[in-house]
């Protein structure tokens, strides 16, 4: 408005239309129409006006839209369908809105309650008893603990179910999926696949916002052909050779803990040794961890990326099973 009103009193000084629009950024054919604009209709002309269109071919008359709001004034539990069937009823000559419509002008005006969405319930899967080494892995966390410099340590621990051999105890920062990568990508390269893994429903093994509680981690060991195991929420006892092989754990590296955890591992590396090759195991009747475990015929390979040809275009998949391509939004899948 201001620049407007600038512009015209300008103008009507006497100043040239050509160097008034140069000057201002403006096209002449811009200035012309403000100076009509100014002339038809004085200082009022000079003001934003609306750029909604006079007609709407799709817009719902304002009689139905009242029709609606009276409906569900007066049955406030009935939703769209039912309310647009009532219309239908009540108006047989006139085209009845879709549903989605009803809806919408419902939506608007405050009228519809959100569900609360449900999260997913974690509830464990079906456990197996492995009768060899490498049908089924443990992995877990041990509790973070300090450490002498104050920063915390979180002991990520892989066994053996059959054999309850240790195949990696690593002390790490936090429990960042990270981590998990490396640790179990080098485990995989010295020690081969297993067929399944057992963990509980924590981080980073499972995700409580996920289609299925399924995290990355979890999403490449099934890329990897590795079947996945999960305990019920509160049942630790369901990985039971686990959390004993942690007790021990406990009492020989973190009472009293190391200094930074380039000590800490020492100790965790020299437990892994005495543990599976030194330490006879009752469960075992005597043995050693190491006797009874070999390597898995099973060789890492990374699983591949996709290839695709060099035409297509890749899109992401958002979180509730949907593409967007332009301004269409595609389901991939529905519940």
């Amino acid at each position: 408005m201001d620049e407007r009103l600038r512009f015209i009193a300008r103008l009507l000084e006497g100043e040239k239309m050509a160097g008034l629009c140069r000057e201002f950024g403006v096209s002449r054919v811009t200035g012309y129409k403000i100076y009509e604009r100014y002339r038809e209709c004085g200082l009022d002309g000079l003001y934003d006006r609306s750029r909604r269109p006079y007609r709407q071919a799709n817009q719902l008359p304002f009689q139905i839209e009242r029709c609606i709001l009276g409906i569900k004034r007066e049955h406030a539990s009935w939703g769209a369908p039912k309310i647009r069937d009532k219309l239908i009823r009540g108006f047989p000559m006139v085209k009845p809105p879709a549903v989605s419509t009803v809806h919408a002008v419902l939506d608007r005006h405050g009228l519809v309650t959100r569900r609360k969405r449900r999260r997913y319930r974690a509830e464990g899967t079906p456990l197996s008893q492995a009768m060899a080494p490498n049908a089924l892995w443990c992995a877990d966390y041990k509790g973070e603990f300090k450490l002498g410099n104050r920063q915390y340590c979180y002991p990520l621990t892989i066994t053996d179910y059959h054999s309850r051999y240790v195949l990696a105890c690593e002390g790490v920062a936090s429990t960042a999926s990270d981590f998990a990568f490396s640790i179990f990508e080098r485990v995989f390269k010295e020690f081969g696949l297993p067929h399944a893994i057992r963990t509980d429903n924590g981080t980073p093994f499972a995700s409580s916002h996920a289609l299925f509680g399924l995290s990355k981690l979890s999403v490449w060991w099934l890329r990897l052909g590795i079947g996945i195991e999960r305990i019920k929420p509160g049942c630790p006892q369901q990985n039971g050779r686990h959390e004993r092989m942690h007790l021990t754990l406990k009492k020989e590296t973190t009472k009293p803990a190391a200094f930074n955890f380039l000590q800490q591992q020492e100790r965790f590396d020299r437990f892994i040794g005495i543990y599976n090759n030194q330490r006879p195991h009752q469960a075992l009747a005597g043995a050693y961890p190491g006797d009874l475990y070999t390597p898995s015929a099973r060789i890492y390979a990374p699983p591949p990326e996709p290839d695709y040809p060099f035409h297509d275009r890749t899109v992401r998949v958002t979180r509730c099973g949907r593409i967007c391509v332009g301004k269409r939004k595609i389901n991939l899948s529905q519940v």
